[in-house]
């Protein structure tokens, strides 16, 4: 007889390789043909809702392993809140104007561009942004992202336009929009202004320079020891070519300053703080100090500029420092923002004698036309040469640089439009709103808190041609701007009827409404405003244009999640905006993770050779590893990524796979109405399995809900490889094969392999998307959701919970670890091959004697031998003790008794019977039920 085909064997056809590049295309195949995202919506309607509100992506180029981070992130807390009974709608979104964009279309139109329109760029704009939306939705939906893909939220929509339109309206109409001429980023190779958020700093050479700018006003009278001498004062500065805008030098009040005589008449003014070390800096061996000076005599004293025939005034700060320099600092008020404020302080002029594309203006003598970094060269040169020049050498330092064209930025005064920080308290309102939202990690608070409490006004106005348009008027006549409700609405209706190109298409005349006349002077001739909007006025005003816009969506948004440069960028704007315009923040909470690095904590750059892209990743892995990656790495800090972190991922995802295999292999002839064993009449190990589920459960549900996703994934795989394919599993295997099919032995074990079955595949739904909806479709299909992602997470079942079982199984679990320690230690040294050879001899303490004695007869089946003898630790000669557990004693034998041919356990009944010699008394009460079940 073959004994084997009478065992119950698992039976599924569930693959055991996931061969997941081939299959996820057709999982997500069935999602669209079922039209998946939207049978959720339906089945959600009545719940409570949740929002994550999309933070987009520039729509230029392909999706990159940080984009397809914080895709996946999304995707997860949005399937989990989901599973977890909310109603949670995504509505994935794009950054359409701006600089990331026309940038790339400079790049392909290059000389063309000069013969194109305005509207003809803004056009070729649109369909470069609409292009790569296309590619990026398919490359996001490849990842197993759920969401409203084919409406999903454009900046370029005509509404969204009509949107931003609106709002910045806002800002006009409550007095926060201000003109004017102050030192701002700007790109002189892009010939725009740049926001804070659009300046990345990088590592950058910079000529270091002292200069010496000798007094005109006579110090002698309060300081006797300087009559006569030629007294300059020496500053310090990294950009020589803002030398020529020099108005002034700011010295701190409070720091000692000293008159240095260093021969030939020569005196220096500067810091005592710092006077050895510039001595050293300029090879002055032999100086001496002739006077201390006060601050207060020297403040608004007067310099010659080194270079010209005018005059730089001594002005007080308390920003200049001893960290380096002079501590005399100098002041150029059109080029730095500090410069800028002790100008007006001092009534300084702002002058900036530089033009849109970085050259010095006419007016500046030696260095008309010249580019402000090539200037650099010709000012030292000059300097000099008018003896003016004490030291100069070259240091490496973090300097700003443009965030589409990577080439480093200047700062310069030209007139701009500003939402101001302070005339209407957007500051304080800002700051206050900080403190009423969560940030998760907690530290994003501080960050995001120190850059609005520092932060300048926010240049709004660009001077470019893809964005929204800045819908102002001015009268012709008088100059003055003219605004009103009327007027935004009218020019708002237009735009959202055919789009912001009619600002470039249409008159004045059209755009404003009949009978417009300016309040001021009573003229009818108007001209509009020829700046666009900064782009992260685009993206901050989203709440607006989508979460409000959408009447199943709600704002404020319950998370807004990015990366960690966002404090600055996204969060940034839109907490401007909204507290601007609403008084109130935009979010409830805003979860930030780290930047993707390499293996080594790299960043990842074309020129170091360490990108590594999403599409590369798909086709040697799939996507399925990349979500386990996301989930698996705890994204508060940077996020490592390397083939050697996805192989290992790839074995995790294997173990996963196969225990689920496992369970419905071992539930092929299993009905749960019909065969599920009532929980009172379970095995015990049984009981405890459910109840770890519990544990196990509720520890991941409670992840989710912290969005702690490292976490659900180690539980997940832990459960899996050490609760049940090492141990629960493994014990019950012979149970499953050997008893007859309707035993309640077998059923009581299947009644718990289906419990796990049905919590693990929800559980692991929101990570392992595909695989999850691919084991659905094996389950039993009446009364089941098409997909597992309409189905919600099985609560935690209190009935299940038994903590005084499970100390009892830890102490049951501990023992057998040390008898497998003892099998492993024979088996090396050949006395039994399989664990199933082995009779072992257990000594235990009196109190596991006690705590053991009841499940003596399942010892055997427990440690997977053929016979267990207990007996007390002191009988035990020999034999290996307990190393993790105490009063534990284990001498393992190669068993006497004959090997049954069906259960493999070395038994004193095999043989016994006639007709079935092989086989033990065990199995022959199993093939005797099985005979009566199939009468």
């Amino acid at each position: 007889m073959d004994y084997k085909k009478t065992l119950n064997l698992p039976k599924t056809e569930f693959p055991m390789k996931g061969n997941l590049t081939k299959k996820e295309p057709e999982i997500i195949e069935k999602w669209d043909n079922e039209n998946l995202y939207h049978l959720i919506r339906e089945s959600s309607k009545g719940r409570k809702r949740y929002m994550l509100h999309d933070g987009p992506p520039y729509a230029n180029g392909h999706i990159h392993m940080g984009t397809a981070f914080n895709k996946i992130l999304k995707d997860i807390i949005i399937k989990s809140r989901q599973m977890a009974g909310f109603d949670v709608p995504y509505v994935p979104g794009w950054d359409c104007h701006g600089l990331p964009i026309e940038h790339k279309v400079d790049l392909e139109l290059g000389s063309k561009k000069g013969e194109m329109s305005q509207v003809d760029i803004r056009q070729y704009c649109r369909t470069y942004a609409e292009k790569f939306i296309d590619i990026q939705r398919d490359e996001f939906k490849r990842l197993g992202v759920l969401g409203e893909w084919e409406r999903p939220y454009l900046t370029m929509n005509f509404p969204y336009q009509a949107t931003i339109v609106r709002e910045f309206g806002k800002f006009a109409l409550n007095g926060s929009l201000v003109r004017s001429k102050k030192p701002i980023y700007w790109c002189t190779s892009c010939g725009t202004a740049l926001a804070e958020a659009e300046v990345e700093y990088g590592e950058h050479t910079s000529p270091s320079i002292f200069v010496k700018f000798p007094m005109i006003s006579d110090l002698s009278t309060e300081y006797p020891a300087l009559k006569g001498k030629e007294v300059s004062v020496v500053i310090w500065t990294t950009t020589p070519w803002t030398i020529p805008a020099n108005l002034a030098i700011a010295l701190h009040p409070d720091f000692d300053y000293v008159a240095v005589d260093i021969g030939e008449n020569q005196v220096l003014i500067l810091a005592e703080g710092l006077m050895h070390i510039c001595m050293d800096a300029f090879g002055i061996r032999s100086y001496a100090v002739i006077a201390e000076l006060e601050t207060s005599k020297l403040e608004k004293l007067v310099a010659k500029h080194p270079l010209y025939d005018r005059e730089s005034l001594i002005v007080l700060a308390p920003y200049v420092t001893l960290e380096a320099g002079t501590g005399c600092v100098h002041t150029a008020p059109g080029h730095g923002r500090e410069d800028y404020e002790t100008g007006l302080q001092y009534n300084i002029d702002i002058y900036s004698p530089v033009d849109d594309a970085g050259c010095f203006t006419e007016d500046v003598e030696y260095f008309a036309g010249l580019h402000v970094f090539e200037a650099n060269r010709a000012v030292n040169d000059k300097l000099d040469e008018l003896g003016a020049l004490l030291k100069e050498e070259e240091i490496s330092h973090e300097y700003p640089h443009c965030w589409r064209c990577k080439n480093p930025v200047v700062f310069r005064s030209t007139e701009q439009w500003f939402i101001s920080m302070e005339k209407t308290g957007l500051r304080k309102a800002a700051l206050d709103a900080i403190n009423k939202v969560s940030w998760i990690p907690g530290w994003g608070k501080e960050r995001i808190y120190g850059l609005i409490a520092n932060r300048p006004d926010w240049c709004v106005s660009r001077q470019r041609s893809w964005g929204v348009p800045i819908t102002l008027f001015f009268c012709k006549k008088c100059g003055s701007l003219v605004v009103s409700q009327k007027i935004i609405e009218h020019v708002a209706g237009m735009i959202e009827e055919s789009g912001a190109d009619v600002w470039f298409t249409e008159s004045e005349e059209k755009l404003l409404p009949p009978g417009t006349v300016c309040p001021e002077c009573g003229s009818g001739r108007f001209k509009k405003e020829t700046d666009i909007l900064d782009v992260w006025f685009d993206s901050g005003t989203s709440y607006a244009a989508v979460m409000e816009y959408r009447d199943y969506l709600d704002s404020p948004s319950d998370l807004y999640l990015e990366g960690s440069d966002q404090h600055r960028g996204w969060f940034h704007s839109s907490l401007l905006c909204s507290v601007g315009t609403r008084g109130e923040a935009p979010y409830k909470a805003v979860l930030t993770h780290g930047f993707v690095v390499d293996g080594e904590g790299k960043a990842m750059h074309k020129s170091a050779g360490n990108v590594i892209a999403p599409e590369d990743l798909i086709k040697n892995y799939g996507a399925e590893i990349i979500r386990l990656w996301v989930a698996g790495e705890d994204y508060r800090d940077n996020i490592r990524l390397s083939n050697e972190i996805l192989q290992r991922l790839t074995e995790a995802y294997r173990r996963i796979r196969n225990t689920c295999r496992y369970l419905l292999g071992n539930l092929y002839d299993f009905d749960a109405a019909r065969d599920a064993v009532p929980y009172e009449r379970m095995e015990e190990l049984d009981r405890w399995a459910l109840n770890r589920l519990q544990e196990m459960n509720e520890l991941i549900l409670r992840a989710y809900e912290n969005f702690e996703f490292h976490l659900v994934y180690h539980n997940l795989h832990n459960f899996c490889v050490l609760d049940l394919s090492s141990f629960y599993l493994d014990i019950i295997k012979d149970r499953l094969y050997v008893s007859s099919q309707e035993s309640l032995a077998r059923r009581s074990a299947q009644t718990a392999m289906n419990e796990i079955l049905e919590v693990l595949v929800r559980l692991m739904a929101p990570i392992l998307s595909f695989t999850a909806d691919e084991i659905w479709q094996y389950l039993e299909k009446e009364g089941r959701a098409p997909s597992v992602h309409a189905d919600l997470f099985i609560p935690v079942k209190d009935e299940y919970k038994d903590p005084e079982l499970a100390d009892r199984w830890d102490t049951i679990i501990g023992v057998r670890k040390e008898v497998t320690k003892a099998l492993e230690i024979a088996r090396k040294g050949k006395m039994i091959g399989h664990s199933l050879d082995a009779s072992v001899l257990l000594g235990v303490s009196e109190e596991l004697m006690d705590l053991l004695g009841p499940y003596e007869n399942q010892l055997k089946y427990l440690f997977i031998v053929s016979f267990v003898e207990m007996v007390p630790i002191n009988k035990v000669k020999g034999g290996f003790e307990g190393e993790e557990m105490q009063g534990v004693k284990v001498k393992v034998a190669p068993s006497k008794d004959k090997k049954c041919e069906r259960c493999w356990v070395h038994d004193s009944t095999t043989g016994m019977d006639q007709e079935h010699p092989t086989i033990c008394k065990r199995c022959l009460q199993a093939l005797s039920e099985m005979e009566q079940t199939a009468q």
